[in-house]
């Protein structure tokens, strides 16, 4: 039998097939994605308790690990290319992630592209986090700590949520992670090139397809609420962002790093060897997730 990570490179081998031959079939490629955490029964199981809430029109799930702290929230925000995902497919994931952080999280079903270009999906989450610095899961109260977080296009949107906070004058979140985040939508990364034949999920051919689909027609991929990478994070509070080293989307961390650290923030880059794009929900039947869990839960537990 194979072990975990061949399993989950296997995994993940055959999604990339099956997109690509879906890409144009909405439906079938969001019922695609929803499996793509679902490598074993384990990364299935969600720990603690979980139940909806709405505000307007959006949707959204709190995640709660026992004895988890309703006082300290983490608004995450899933990955999916910007025209997939669901609160049921990070469910068990989240679980782990409320478990090691000790806080409660807050999941935001946010607009999807292409029925709703940017900044739809942006605009969800700045409602969803202004939401939350004053609700609980168990009743109105203000966060004593506030954390945004999210994988991929969700990395994207977490940190184009930041760059709104921080333009917005709202309170800025207490800490932020990014799990190997879409940075730079000009496509500009080396990494698309270096690493393209040992990604065994994202191929970078499809990316001038998903880009358009989530811009429309007014935005600019050099926006920096587009692209992360070009904004400005002076003043902003601390980030740890997670990649593997097999992602095309590596050098969008790397770089994002080094340009947010030329600000004076205050990073965190963890370049994990061997593994792919937001490994991390494959918990706990990969070792090397449970264990970036457990870093995520240290670096949010120490704020």
């Amino acid at each position: 039998m194979n072990n975990p990570t061949e399993q989950v490179m296997d995994h993940l081998r055959n999604i990339s097939i099956q997109a690509l031959e879906l890409i144009y079939g909405l439906d079938a490629t969001r019922k695609l994605i929803d499996q793509y955490f679902r490598v074993h029964p384990s990364t299935s199981e969600t720990h603690g308790q979980w139940f909806p809430v709405k505000t307007g029109h959006l949707s959204m799930e709190w995640v709660i690990a026992n004895g988890a702290d309703p006082n300290r929230r983490i608004l995450y925000i899933h990955g999916g290319s910007w025209i997939a995902g669901s609160l049921a497919g990070y469910r068990s994931f989240l679980s782990h992630i409320s478990q090691a952080t000790g806080a409660v999280v807050l999941s935001i079903d946010y607009r999807l592209a292409p029925e709703h270009t940017f900044p739809a999906g942006l605009e969800d989450c700045i409602q969803a986090y202004q939401w939350m610095l004053e609700n609980g899961p168990d009743k109105k109260s203000p966060a004593l700590a506030a954390f945004l977080m999210g994988d991929s296009a969700g990395g994207n949107l977490a940190l184009a949520t930041l760059l709104k906070i921080k333009d917005f004058s709202l309170p800025l979140p207490t800490a932020v992670v990014a799990i190997s985040p879409a940075t730079d939508l000009t496509c500009g990364s080396l990494s698309l090139l270096t690493r393209a034949f040992v990604d065994p999920v994202i191929n970078p051919a499809t990316l001038p397809v998903l880009i358009p689909l989530y811009m429309g027609m007014n935005a600019e991929p050099t926006n920096p609420y587009v692209s992360p990478l070009f904004g400005n994070y002076a003043g902003m509070p601390p980030l740890l962002l997670q990649v593997g080293d097999l992602e095309v989307l590596l050098d969008d961390s790397t770089r994002l790093a080094k340009h947010a650290a030329g600000h004076g923030c205050k990073v965190a880059l963890e370049i994990w060897d061997g593994m792919p794009h937001a490994f991390q929900g494959f918990a706990p039947f990969l070792p090397e997730a449970s264990e970036a869990i457990n870093k995520i839960g240290k670096f949010i537990r120490q704020y």
